[in-house]
């Protein structure tokens, strides 16, 4: 892999069965255009639809009524800002060391990794992953098996494994702008990057995490070939460096603010917080600090500061073996200094034994379970029996209804009319699918 393809500006849409190049605004207004091919990406982001839903769905405590607590959007702007400056430090070095080819600028790799931090959470469904694993049971469920009838293998493992990660994808390349038509139009490099795990369902990894729907498999070929992704089987791609970049900035920003989250709503305090983030940061630095969220917002933004440092000094360290596709690492933190691996660790843990666990938020955990189900229990028994049997019922027939939006439509195999209720579903807000399955139990109708 060379710099040269993996930082493309292509973008691709279907046109009569093959994914053909599209052009943009700022390929015609030339290079000294206002906006460069990644800031349009980047707005084309912003202003969609599924961007702004993020704003209504669980980062960490669903329906949290305090003020400061973080959701999706508040989570995926921060990303954002920490993957921009995880970009523009290895710019910076790249163009030190001379491999930045000519034409870009330190600030093209901060703006790539910027774009696929903002739409990496675009694919969650309400209730975060426990939304996914909630969508998962229905269509393991051993009594719903013979819904899944007919499906290939592909297939089926996809309706049975929502993964928030490939419906991020599968947003950008399909669903949001350009409906059916390429989606968003994304350039190749900011898709790449987005690719934490560029394989399908049929990967033996896949029934737990994956990127690639058969639906958007094609486009991802093309994709991939775009930007010289080696192949390592077929269908199962090396991840482009950048994604590395993208998910060291997830990684950092949610050990770090849920902690943040814990002390605002009282479930920790910021001396613990201190303590966990001691290695990163130095207490007389906050001795100015008039409140306990003050002085937790100054000693995150020291520690960010300085893993920051070391996540991209690590890449730059790891640049050939990731270039060669032969990054053996599990991700670039676990090969940053010890001060910086222990620290998010810690904070980890505490998240695991002491956030997760907190009564508030496994009461709505468990609710949310048979919130989806209700919502699938009427939606897929009316798609299969308008697919395969050809004939629905009044009740089915107002439920097909729900989906106004991207209508399942005669001649839509059952694969792809499912593939609509997932998009459906996994597209609801935490309050709009708690409205819904309140609603459809009559709970309230008088």
């Amino acid at each position: 892999m060379n710099w040269q393809q993996l930082l493309s500006t292509t973008r691709f849409r279907p046109k009569e069965g093959m994914i053909l190049p599209t052009s943009t605004p700022s390929t015609q207004e030339g290079q000294d255009a206002l906006r460069t091919d990644f800031h349009i990406d980047y707005d084309r982001v912003a202003f969609s639809s599924a961007f702004r839903r993020l704003g209504r769905k669980t980062q960490v405590h669903p329906f949290a009524e305090h003020d400061h607590t973080h959701n999706r959007l508040t989570h995926s702007v921060e990303v954002a800002s920490v993957g921009r400056s995880l970009g523009n430090r290895v710019g910076v070095m790249l163009a030190a060391g001379g491999f930045l080819p000519a034409g870009n600028t330190p600030s093209d790799i901060g703006a790539v990794v910027q774009v696929a931090c903002l739409a990496h959470d675009l694919g969650n469904p309400p209730f975060g992953h426990v939304g996914e694993n909630a969508l998962r049971d229905w269509f393991r469920d051993p009594k719903n098996a013979h819904y899944l009838e007919g499906l290939s293998e592909a297939e089926r493992r996809d309706i049975q494994t929502y993964e928030g990660n490939a419906h991020s994808l599968r947003q950008l390349a399909s669903i949001e702008m350009y409906r059916n038509r390429g989606g968003m139009r994304l350039t190749a490099a900011t898709i790449g990057t987005l690719l934490k795990y560029p394989w399908t369902t049929l990967d033996p990894r896949g029934d737990k995490k994956f990127n690639i729907y058969q639906t958007e498999l094609p486009f991802m070929r093309r994709v991939a070939e775009e930007l010289g992704l080696s192949e390592l089987a077929p269908d199962v791609w090396v991840r482009h460096p950048l994604s590395y970049l993208m998910e060291a900035a997830d990684d950092i920003c949610y050990a770090l603010l849920d902690l943040e989250d814990a002390v605002e709503i009282g479930l920790i305090g910021d001396i613990e917080v201190e303590s966990i983030l001691s290695e990163l940061t130095f207490v007389e630095n906050t001795w100015y600090a008039q409140s306990s969220r003050q002085r937790c917002a100054m000693l995150r933004g020291i520690a960010i500061g300085r893993s920051i440092d070391d996540v991209a000094q690590t890449f730059i360290t790891h640049q050939a073996d990731l270039l060669n596709g032969e990054f053996k690492g599990k991700d670039l933190i676990t090969l940053c200094s010890p001060q910086v691996r222990n620290t998010l660790e810690k904070a980890k843990d505490l998240a695991r034994n002491r956030i997760f666990r907190h009564q508030s938020k496994l009461m709505t955990s468990i609710a949310a379970y048979p919130c989806l189900s209700s919502i699938l229990d009427l939606l897929v028994p009316a798609v299969y029996a308008f697919v395969v049997e050809g004939k629905v019922s009044q009740r089915h027939s107002l439920s097909l209804e729900l989906l106004a939006d991207e209508p399942v439509e005669e001649g839509d195999s059952l694969y792809l009319a499912y593939m609509k209720v997932l998009d459906f579903v996994g597209s609801m807000t935490d309050n709009s699918a708690a409205k819904m399955a309140r609603e459809l139990s009559g709970v309230g109708m008088l």
